[in-house]
């Protein structure tokens, strides 16, 4: 089955923070996938935010600086649904979650 990664820097200037995308097809469909964005803090990179399908169905993960992480599952979403919503939800509000980690971080 086919698989495809890639990076993309939201940040161009600065690459501190970045979309790192993963998917396995069979034909034509999505069978699994993992979206995330990450971001650099003290020279070491931390996922912010992740949809994906381990646990064997869609949902979202939003991770926070002390480990915890809170958990939303997406189930009236199909694969492909969920993998387009978690990646739009990403390139759009990168800014804003970013922004909610690195104060979050601050605090810890």
């Amino acid at each position: 089955m086919p698989e495809r990664d890639f990076l993309i820097y939201l940040d161009k200037d600065t690459r501190l923070c970045r979309y790192r995308h993963h998917h396995v097809t069979n034909g034509k469909r999505v069978i699994e996938f993992c979206v995330q964005l990450e971001t650099i803090v003290n020279e070491a990179w931390y996922v912010v935010i992740r949809y994906d399908t381990s646990y064997g169905r869609p949902h979202q993960d939003i991770l926070r600086p002390s480990g915890r992480q809170t958990k939303k599952w997406l189930n009236h979403l199909s694969t492909e649904e969920a993998l387009t919503f978690g990646r739009n939800d990403i390139m759009e509000n990168w800014k804003v979650y970013r922004e909610r980690f690195l104060k979050e971080f601050r605090n810890e």
